[in-house]
């Protein structure tokens, strides 16, 4: 086992954000003494949003996402970032189960296939991480992604390819599709490359709910043209005929602009929405087995590939697999014989635990955890302080205990109880972390434990919206990273803003360990 120069606490607020805002700021207003004097000693501030943590610029960070860049020590990008970059760099063209797809193509026929919503709303985009989808959001793909794809398979020489127009009207306006039709087939004349074959709203081909008489619809008009049918020059007067009906875009049925675009023995497919929950149907129905009864004949001997993993268990190759994160601080903890101990309340357990280890359920090798039961009320706001004594009374009793190096854990309230959007109840959240750090943070100088406090995202400071109202939404803001160490906290990086992929590198420097190779994240010690 490895000598450890200096044990570490470290604490993750759950919605501690920084605001000069002083209205709605419950974080300000506040009586936390505790933390306002470590704020005011060896401290720094971190970005929890966007890029800074994988996720789209300018989006607010959460609580998975932001346990997930504090255990890992480096950047995890969402898919949905992961396909961006990959597009905007041209990289998508060296993609190996692209390239794969693009010479199975050329091998057989010539004909590849394109199937995905056809929008651009990154509004409320969603964030699937591991299995888990963790925002309320809707949004599944990217017409870029659908472009770059485009110009991807171009550049290969495959013949033939057909893109597969599956409307929105849901997470964009119940009539914004003839501007995104437009924009198709400009692009594909723009590029003399691919043709428009089908437009078929998400309700027939993006159904979830097992409704598998609506995928038949789609399948039909797919492989088989049935439904209305017309030329480019006429789709938008078609649809805009459609709209006179009330059938929007999210439930437009099959509109066939293409004969010889349909989905025949020996075609290669590309299914490019990026988020799983909704093409798990349609994946299933071209290459595993139909669960409706249908006259036409199923295309033999097809070639389909994912965007990302839609199923784990569907045997499709992927563009974007998930990826797996190799030595995260616990693993990286474990690896050197050394013992660790993970609490939280169990509304935040999971993150303190599965996020937290890179996506791993089971515990690592010498790693202890404690779940501290939240309180059973309807809303948080009316037991603000929620467990967080008992969560500071267990991580005190650890820190006396000496028998673990590295000890963290979560305090909820901030989070939770700012979701509700009752102001004062927030304050008292605040409060109650407040005072139990201040518990951990005796139990640290006792011990001779470095505590290190920092959050996974803004929420508390910003409870008022700008016109008054209830903001129960995360924020973009930076949170804070505060050590009673006595190596200070840089506050800068040469080539970016210190983020929460520095904590873990922090946390092994200030332990005295080395910092895995895997970890891109940097130590903000002196």
């Amino acid at each position: 086992m490895v000598q450890v120069k200096q044990p570490v606490c470290l604490v993750v607020i759950d919605g501690w954000g920084i605001s000069h805002q002083s209205d709605g700021n419950a974080i300000e207003h506040a009586a936390t003494p505790v933390m306002d004097r470590l704020s005011k000693g060896n401290h720094s501030e971190l970005e929890a949003h966007g890029l800074h943590v994988g996720l789209p610029e300018g989006l607010m960070g959460n609580s998975e996402v932001g346990h997930l860049n504090i255990g890992a020590g480096r950047v995890i990008y969402q898919d949905i970032v992961r396909i961006n970059m990959a597009v905007s760099s041209g990289k998508i063209k060296e993609n190996e189960t692209l390239v794969k797809a693009c010479s199975n193509a050329k091998a057989k026929n010539g004909r590849i296939h394109l199937l995905g919503l056809v929008s651009d709303s990154f509004r409320r985009t969603v964030v699937q991480i591991f299995d888990f989808q963790v925002s309320d959001g809707g949004v599944h793909s990217h017409i870029n992604h659908m472009y770059g794809l485009v110009e991807a398979i171009k550049h290969h020489k495959v013949p033939n390819c057909f893109i597969h127009f599956f409307s929105d009207g849901r997470d964009t306006s119940p009539t914004s599709g003839v501007g995104f039709i437009n924009d198709v087939l400009n692009f594909v004349k723009k590029q003399n490359y691919g043709v428009l074959a089908t437009i078929v709203g998400r309700y027939y081909a993006m159904d979830r709910d097992k409704r598998w008489e609506r995928n038949m619809v789609a399948y039909e008009g797919l492989v088989a043209g049935v439904g209305e049918k017309t030329t480019a020059d006429k789709i938008i007067e078609i649809v805009k005929g459609r709209y006179a009906n009330n059938e929007t875009d999210e439930f437009l049925k099959p509109i066939i602009l293409s004969d010889e675009g349909r989905i025949k023995d020996s075609d290669t497919m590309i299914l490019f929405d990026y988020r799983a929950d909704r093409m798990r149907q349609l994946a299933e129905t071209f290459g595993l087995k139909r669960n409706f009864e249908t006259k036409v004949p199923h295309p033999k001997d097809l070639h389909i590939s994912c965007m990302t993993q839609y199923n784990k268990d569907f045997p499709f190759p992927l563009l974007f697999p998930p990826e797996s994160h190799k030595n995260v601080l616990a693993e990286w903890l474990s690896s050197q014989g050394l013992k660790q101990f993970h609490c939280a309340e169990t509304e935040k357990y999971a993150h303190v635990t599965f996020f937290f280890n890179g996506g791993r359920e089971a515990a690592f090798n010498e790693e202890e955890r404690c779940m501290i039961p939240s309180p059973k009320v309807a809303t948080y706001d009316l037991l603000p302080e929620m467990s967080s004594k008992q969560v500071g009374d267990k991580m005190v009793e650890m820190v006396k205990s000496k028998k673990y190096p590295f000890v963290m854990c979560n305090f909820a309230p901030p989070d939770m109880v700012g979701h509700t959007g009752v102001y004062e109840a927030a304050v008292k959240a605040c409060e109650a972390t407040d005072r139990a750090i201040g518990l951990i943070e005796k139990a640290c100088q006792e011990s001779g434990y470095v505590l290190m406090v920092t959050a996974d995202h803004g929420n508390a400071e910003k409870m008022k919206d700008d016109k008054g109202g209830k903001h129960t939404a995360h924020t973009c803001n930076k949170v804070p990273f505060l050590s009673t160490g006595s190596r200070v906290l840089k506050t800068a990086l040469p080539d970016r803003a210190p983020a929460l992929c520095d904590v873990a590198p922090t946390v092994l420097d200030q332990m005295g360990l080395p910092i895995p190779a895997e970890m891109t994240g940097k130590s903000l010690l002196q």
